[in-house]
């Protein structure tokens, strides 16, 4: 196989996407036997946690979501890879799993229709295998389709999440060291432009007109959901981020940053990437906890030029809930305790 070795990386995830796209139990295991180390670490989003290998990575995480839904397809809109400045290869991969939502799954209720889940997921190579990865699912977007979401309502437009505007998220080879570079870059020197409020002053110091195009998509996971322009972002996103834990970027222990950049696209992963407390409430409905959590985000960017015009992102919401002692699969069964087909005492699906 020729090209440079981010090109050769997309080359090598194609096969497992194209079998997820026509998804079968047969297809998916096999590809991802060739494609995966045997001892590769899987590191999920909360309920599932990290996986070793990708027989077990199938049978906790993909089958139990064929079964209920069996006609599932993958949708990939961005595909970019590049090198992290700690010298890692990764291909990032965001795009939405969708089908018809049959039958329950991790107690939430089918709905007998369409559903989306959108996905980002990150693919460390190493002498052309994947040896780690980590993905995050858009949980609560499923609960939120199905009316069985059992958390405060989001700030943000709930809505399924666009590709890109420019439709060029597939992006194609051969890779430009020196394009990604400067996306990179242009991330970097934002974020830690940003980290400086409210710690080093107000909103001004983040000088976000300069890094920030005024039309600007911000597409935050569900139960935050999407802000649009630099009003939108800060109005239901990043105040009430801010206003409960104030502490933003001043603790780094324990967490990492690898950014890469591919064109026009930039992606960052840590697990976890980011370390803050809980001091006051106005965030998604959590009380003042006085605790500090950590975050998993895995993030996606999009420059035009010069400027940011689209930024995807995920957070594992779901364990931030758990880090604070709320067990949102435990409310969620108590919702469904007056649904058909749901035990009226556990709110569990009757099989």
């Amino acid at each position: 196989m020729t090209g440079d070795a981010h090109t050769r990386h997309k080359s090598l995830i194609a096969p497992l996407r194209s079998a997820m796209y026509d998804f079968s139990e047969k297809g998916v295991r096999e590809a991802l036997a060739v494609l995966c180390a045997p001892d590769a670490l899987f590191r999920l989003c909360h309920p599932f946690g990290d996986i070793t290998g990708p027989g077990n990575f199938y049978d906790k995480a993909y089958a139990p979501l064929l079964h209920a839904i069996p006609d599932l397809e993958r949708r990939d809109f961005m595909v970019m890879a590049g090198v992290t400045g700690q010298g890692d290869h990764w291909v990032g991969c965001c795009g939405t799993y969708t089908g018809s939502f049959e039958k329950p799954w991790l107690d939430i209720p089918p709905t007998g229709h369409q559903a989306a889940m959108r996905f980002h997921e990150f693919y460390r190579f190493v002498d052309s295998q994947v040896v780690e990865v980590q993905a995050i699912w858009d949980l609560p977007e499923v609960m939120m389709q199905a009316d069985a979401w059992p958390m405060a309502p989001s700030l943000g437009r709930e809505w399924q999440v666009p590709g890109p505007a420019t439709q060029d998220g597939i992006v194609p080879g051969p890779h430009d060291e020196a394009a990604g570079a400067r996306t990179c870059a242009l991330i970097i020197e934002m974020l830690n432009f940003m980290t400086k409020h409210p710690s080093q002053g107000g909103a001004e110091i983040m000088e976000l007109d300069r890094f920030w195009h005024p039309r600007m998509s911000w597409y935050g996971p569900a139960g935050i959901g999407t802000g649009r322009g630099i009003r939108g972002f800060r109005n239901w996103h990043q105040i009430p981020f801010l206003n409960a834990m104030p502490d933003r970027g001043q603790a780094t222990e324990g967490t990492n940053h690898h950014f890469f950049g591919d064109r026009d696209y930039a992606a960052v992963t840590g697990w976890p990437n980011m370390l803050q407390t809980v001091s006051h409430d106005g965030w998604l409905g959590i009380a003042a906890a006085g605790q500090r959590i950590t975050l998993r985000s895995l993030d996606f960017w999009r420059v035009e030029n010069g400027l940011i015009r689209e930024n995807w992102v995920l957070v594992d919401l779901l364990d931030v809930f758990g880090q604070l002692g709320v067990d949102v699969f435990h409310r969620l069964r108590e919702f469904n305790k007056a649904r058909q087909g749901f035990d009226p005492e556990t709110g569990v699906a009757l099989t």
